[in-house]
């Protein structure tokens, strides 16, 4: 299991379009992938769980990927945060 923080730096926050992507993304892998804020912990296949973390803009969010493909599943959707889910 590896796990990695994040902040959320696009400026309307998170919405459905990124956690639609989020949840697209995450579907690629193998991989059991939650994200993490605070003390909540929500599946990477709930769209509505996502949003529900209630994450603005610079939110830190912790990712959490277990499985055969862990590193590749965590650095990808790494890479969404990090471009800001190319909304800018």
């Amino acid at each position: 299991m590896i796990s990695q923080q994040v902040v959320l730096s696009n400026r309307a926050g998170m919405h459905a379009r990124p956690a639609t992507l989020l949840v697209n993304k995450a579907g690629e892998f193998k991989s059991e992938i939650f994200f993490e804020k605070d003390r909540d912990r929500v599946s990477s296949k709930s769209v509505l769980g996502i949003i529900a973390l209630g994450l603005s803009y610079d939110s830190t969010l912790k990712i959490i990927a277990d499985g055969e493909d862990e590193q590749e599943a965590l650095s990808a959707l790494v890479e969404l945060f990090e471009n800001k889910f190319y909304e800018d």
